[in-house]
């Protein structure tokens, strides 16, 4: 049964609406700052499940609207990225982009490990690896015709859809808890007041947004995300492959710091609070749609291989962020904001490190810093660097 594109968003937005009811009605979600898309979208798919369980029903949406959202998101992002803040992100920026590049090979190792001693393709391991959960459903949707075609791994679509969402998931479960922890255990509090720039704002859900606000911000991410399929098409033809995300985004960054030098009197697109409502709903919805469609019934063969590569996965993560990330990072309010993120980032993408560090923000206060680093690294340097780690272990083990 396929459910059309306007009835997804619509059961994607009751999917929200759900969400948002068991984090105000149950402390467990609110405690452990669990991000409404992840609360909503994964019973939505468990009910998924069930219905083909007991009738036989398979129930598949139409997510194109799902993959233009991810597409807007991220241009919101690269519109809210101006290179006069890349020094606020100093040190921190560096240092995290050096150790989540190193954690690719680490990660990738892992899931080729279990992969192995469990019988099945090693190259499982690498999509259960920084495939699917440090890129994401962009990624490995990206990347499984390549390994199908080249490499022969006919189920790969299916194999990082399912990585990716349960990596969601797990990302967005653990990151929560994680930084809490953190600022708990070592009595962290916020060094600024300063504003989030992607999300909601902390402190002032209600600021007023009117229709020109709106038109422009809807204009500037569409001019983003134009260009960004341009510059796509125009890389491939040179023989250099990136996610469309990854050029929305950057495309997004170029226009949000070129255009205030030709328009003196125009705002920047990064302090608009207009900017900040479309990044919430198009991040929220995007997250609801890739959890609630994914079909849990479609690997079962695999589920052993699967489970294991993602428990050891999140285990290795959390000792990893806990013991290595907060600590490098300076053992600051910052710091733990930003571990959730990189969780997050490293399980389900930059979308769901978004998720994590606007849940923990909201409950304990604003980190800028966090909103500058981790959206740059986990949605522009992290892939190209995974570009070329994926390449390097496809060639080591698709032989």
């Amino acid at each position: 049964m396929l459910i059309s594109s306007w009835e997804t968003l619509i059961i994607a937005i009751l999917v929200l609406f759900v969400g948002r009811l068991l984090n105000t009605h149950l402390a467990f979600f609110r405690h452990f700052n669990i991000p409404e898309p992840v609360t909503g979208g994964f019973l939505a798919s468990l009910v998924f499940t069930a219905i083909f369980i007991f009738t036989g029903l398979s129930i598949e949406f139409e997510l194109t609207m799902r993959d233009n959202l991810m597409l807007v998101f991220f241009s919101t992002i690269g519109l809210s990225s101006r290179f006069s803040t890349l020094k606020e992100g100093g040190i921190s920026l560096v240092i995290l982009m050096v150790v989540a590049s190193l954690f690719l090979f680490v990660q990738n190792g892992i899931g080729v490990t279990i992969a192995t001693l469990t019988g099945v393709d090693p190259l499982i391991g690498v999509v259960g690896g920084s495939i699917a959960l440090s890129g994401g459903h962009g990624t490995a949707i990206a990347w499984a015709p390549v390994l199908a075609e080249q490499f022969g791994l006919l189920n790969a679509t299916e194999i990082g859809a399912a990585c990716a969402t349960f990596g969601l998931i797990l990302g967005g479960l653990a990151g929560g808890p994680l930084a809490q922890r953190l600022i708990e255990k070592n009595k962290l509090s916020p060094s600024g007041t300063e504003h989030i720039t992607i999300g909601s704002r902390y402190g002032e859900e209600h600021e007023l947004i009117d229709a020109e606000m709106m038109l422009e911000t809807v204009l500037l991410f569409a001019i983003a995300i134009g260009a960004g399929l341009h510059v796509t098409v125009l890389l491939q033809k040179v023989g250099l492959f990136l996610p469309q995300y990854v050029t929305c985004l950057f495309t997004g960054i170029i226009l949000t710091n070129v255009l205030p030098y030709f328009f003196k009197n125009m705002k920047c697109p990064s302090d608009s609070s207009s900017l900040a409502l479309v990044s919430d709903l198009s991040l929220g919805l995007f997250l609801s749609m890739s959890l609630m469609s994914m079909q849990l019934w479609t690997l079962v063969d695999l589920a052993l291989p699967i489970l294991l590569i993602l428990i050891a996965q999140v285990a290795v993560l959390a000792l990893f962020t806990y013991w290595v990330i907060f600590r490098v990072l300076g053992s600051d309010y910052d710091a733990a904001v930003m571990s959730a993120g990189y969780m997050g980032m490293a399980l389900g993408a930059t979308p769901n490190a978004i998720a994590n560090m606007t849940a923990v923000t909201k409950h304990f206060g604003p980190s800028g810093k966090a909103f500058i680093v981790v959206p740059l690294i986990g949605a522009f340097f992290i892939d190209i660097t995974n570009a070329i780690v994926i390449q390097l272990f496809t060639g080591w083990y698709g032989g």
